[in-house]
């Protein structure tokens, strides 16, 4: 039984990208999936409405356009995305930025793992490839950074990854069942999170590379506080593991 698949695209302040970003997403995985859907988190912007004009312009009966009545945050609109796609009862779901910094036509790639039950999560790495990520565009001050915070972070948690800032991700619902992820911050740093309740539940997460595309899109992320929280997460981690405890606990069940 095939699986059923959604995208889950998340916006904010993206008129300028996201009917690309859309346009860009493979046309054998646009037949594999069973939705896409847009979740504006109420953008002082057009991306709502450019969205929806764009969905009854080319007939896509399978684009939902969706806006947060009040902002929710980068973290409050994943979870937002996740109690929509549990509760349409998808199998899978695949997060894609609406400003297109994380390539849509890679997703066949990614979604491989989980469609064959090799994975849980399955997220692209920009840096799995020394130098690859400077050669598209990220600036040195983000690489070494990234380089220096993911190397902390594997210390403190115990595992081996090449990143943990790229925010192109990919979900087992089954696994995001297990997962009290509607407890995590509404913040940049619940991407962190979200892997360490993954991790600490000895769930299969895979990379796989993805190239990297800078662009003329705005970053939001304040990085200092961003880094700091990062770290603290993994120390909490860190001190969890030492305990034989759990630092998520409890399994999320939506209403």
């Amino acid at each position: 039984m095939k699986p059923r698949i959604g995208i889950f695209i998340i916006a904010y302040n993206a008129v300028d990208h996201l009917i690309k970003t859309i346009s860009r997403i493979p046309k054998d995985t646009y037949q594999q999936v069973e939705e896409i859907f847009v979740i504006d988190d109420a953008s002082p912007d057009n991306t709502y409405y450019a969205a929806l004009g764009y969905k009854h312009e080319h007939k896509m009966d399978k684009l939902t356009v969706m806006r947060n009545s009040k902002n929710q945050g980068y973290g409050g609109n994943q979870k937002v995305g996740y109690k929509y796609a549990l509760e349409r009862g998808l199998d899978i779901v695949a997060l894609v930025h609406g400003d297109g910094q994380y390539a849509p036509e890679r997703l066949p790639d990614l979604l491989d793992p989980l469609v064959t039950g090799r994975a849980d999560m399955v997220f692209g790495s920009r840096m799995s490839h020394n130098g690859e990520a400077l050669k598209g565009g990220m600036p040195y001050y983000k690489y070494f950074g990234n380089k220096i915070l993911s190397s902390i972070q594997n210390k403190l948690t115990g595992l081996n990854l090449s990143e943990y800032h790229s925010g192109y991700r990919l979900y087992s619902m089954e696994a995001l069942r297990k997962i009290p992820f509607h407890e995590f911050t509404n913040t940049w740093h619940f991407d962190t999170q979200i892997i360490l309740a993954m991790a600490e539940r000895n769930l299969r997460i895979v990379e796989k590379p993805i190239p990297t595309y800078y662009g003329d899109e705005i970053c939001h992320v304040n990085g200092i506080p961003y880094a700091v929280n990062c770290i603290n997460s993994s120390y909490k981690y860190y001190l969890h593991r030492r305990e034989g405890s759990f630092m998520f606990p409890g399994i999320y069940t939506p209403a």
